[in-house]
C-alpha cells in the first residue's frame, strides 16, 4: 500500500509542475502570437493549455485510480489510469486536427507575420522549458510505470520540437521575407495527429489486454521453482489490473509424494513470496505430479518429450505423468502461434505419441503460451 501511495504523490507532484509550466508557456506565448500575428505561436499556445489539461486528466485519474475494491468492482479501479492514457491521447488528436485546419486556412488566406526580438527570445526559452520539462515528465512516467505521464512528457517533447520550427520560420522569414509558417503549421499539425494516434494505439493495447512483461514473468517462475520440491512452474497467466497491479495464477511440477499438507504448506509460502518479491497475487496455484517412484515412466517421460519436440512449432512439453494402473498418459504441450494450424500441430503429436504408446490413453492439453 505505501509503494502505491508514494507512487501516486509522485504522478500528482509531477503534474501540477507540468500544469504550472504550460499555463506559464501558454500565456506568454498567446499575447506574443497575437501581437505578432503569428499563428504557429497562437497555435503553439493552445498546444500548452492542452498540456496543462493532459496533466489535469492524469492527476483526476491517478486519484480515482486509487480507490479501494468494492463489491462492485473487486478487482480495484487502477485500469482508469489507462482511460486517462486514452482520453490524453484523444487531447493530442485534437489538438493536432485542430492546428492543421487553422493551418491551411492561413495558406489560402496568408497573413504577413510581425516578429520582434523579445517574442523570439522568449519562444528560444520556451523551447529548452519544454525539452527539460518534457524530458523530466517522461523520465518520472517511465519510473512509476504510468502512460499518462509518458504520454503528456512524448506530448511536450513534441512541443518543444513545434516551438523550435516556429523559430526556424521566423528566421526565413528575417532573413528571406518568405512566410512558411502556414505550411510549417501543417507539417507540425500532421507530426502531431501521428503522435495522437499512436499513442491511442498503444492505450488501447493496454485495456484490450497485452502480454505480460517476460522479465516479470521470467521472475516469477524463477521464484516459485526455487523451492526444492517444485521442478518446473508453467501456465503462468498474469491479468493486468493497472500498472504495476498484477493477479494471476500459475501450475507447478512436485514430485507424487507429497501429501495435501505438504502441497498447503508449500503454495502458501510461494503465494506470500511472489508477492513480496514481484507485487504479484497469485489467486490460484495448480499442481502437477510428475512420477519418482517408477523409472520406467521417468524414462516413457524421455522417449516422449523426444518425439514431441521434433514437432519445431511446439515450444515445451510439461506436466508428464504415466499412470500404469489406469493405462493412461498425460501431459500438456505449448503450441507457438507462428504455427498455420495449432489444431494440426496438435493431431500430429497425438498421432506420434499413440503409435509409440498404442495401449494406452492419451490425454494431451495444448496450452497457450500467456508469458513468453
Amino acid at each position: 500500500m505505501d509503494r502505491q501511495t508514494d507512487r501516486n504523490k509522485i504522478i500528482v507532484r509531477t503534474s501540477i509542475i507540468g500544469i504550472l509550466a504550460n499555463i506559464f508557456l501558454a500565456a506568454f506565448k498567446a499575447v506574443i502570437g497575437l501581437t505578432a500575428n503569428s499563428i504557429a505561436i497562437v497555435m503553439d499556445a493552445v498546444n500548452n493549455l492542452s498540456d496543462a489539461a493532459s496533466s489535469v486528466i492524469t492527476i483526476v485519474g491517478t486519484k480515482l485510480a486509487a480507490k479501494e475494491a468494492d463489491k462492485k468492482h473487486p478487482f480495484g479501479y487502477g485500469r482508469i489510469e489507462y482511460l486517462s492514457a486514452m482520453v490524453i491521447s484523444l487531447l493530442v488528436l485534437y489538438a493536432g486536427i485542430t492546428a492543421f485546419v487553422e493551418s491551411v486556412k492561413k495558406i489560402i488566406h496568408p497573413e504577413t507575420p510581425d516578429y520582434s526580438a523579445v517574442a523570439l527570445i522568449i519562444v528560444a526559452v520556451a523551447v529548452i522549458v519544454k525539452i527539460i520539462l518534457g524530458r523530466y515528465v517522461k523520465h518520472v512516467g517511465k519510473t512509476v510505470n504510468s502512460d499518462s505521464l509518458v504520454n503528456s512528457g512524448e506530448d511536450a517533447t513534441l512541443d518543444s520540437i513545434i516551438s523550435a520550427s516556429t523559430l526556424a520560420a521566423a528566421a526565413v522569414y528575417l532573413i528571406f521575407h518568405i512566410s512558411l509558417e502556414a505550411w510549417l503549421g501543417a507539417v507540425i499539425a500532421a507530426v502531431i495527429i501521428k503522435s495522437g494516434f499512436e499513442m491511442l494505439r498503444d492505450t488501447l493495447s493496454k485495456i484490450l489486454g497485452e502480454r505480460a512483461d517476460a522479465e516479470l514473468a521470467r521472475a516469477v517462475k524463477e521464484t516459485v521453482t526455487s523451492y526444492p520440491d517444485v521442478s518446473g512452474a508453467y501456465d503462468l497467466v498474469l491479468h493486468n489490473y493497472g500498472p504495476d497491479a498484477y493477479q494471476g495464477s500459475v501450475h507447478m511440477e512436485v514430485p507424487d509424494t507429497l501429501t495435501a499438507d505438504d502441497l498447503d504448506k508449500l503454495i502458501r509460502k510461494i503465494t506470500i513470496d511472489v508477492y513480496m518479491k514481484h507485487n504479484v497475487l497469485l489467486t490460484a496455484i495448480g499442481v502437477y505430479s510428475i512420477n519418482t517412484k517408477d523409472p520406467e515412466a521417468r524414462a516413457a517421460r524421455d522417449s516422449v518429450s523426444k518425439t514431441v519436440m521434433k514437432n519445431p512449432y511446439v515450444l515445451q512439453m510439461h506436466a508428464f505423468y504415466l499412470d500404469k494402473a489406469e493405462k493412461t498418459i498425460r501431459f500438456d504441450i505449448v503450441v507457438s502461434f507462428d504455427a498455420k494450424d495449432r489444431q494440426e500441430v496438435y493431431r500430429d503429436i497425438c498421432e506420434r505419441v499413440q503409435k509409440e504408446y498404442p495401449d494406452y490413453r492419451l490425454q494431451i492439453a495444448m496450452d497457450t503460451d500467456f508469458s513468453e
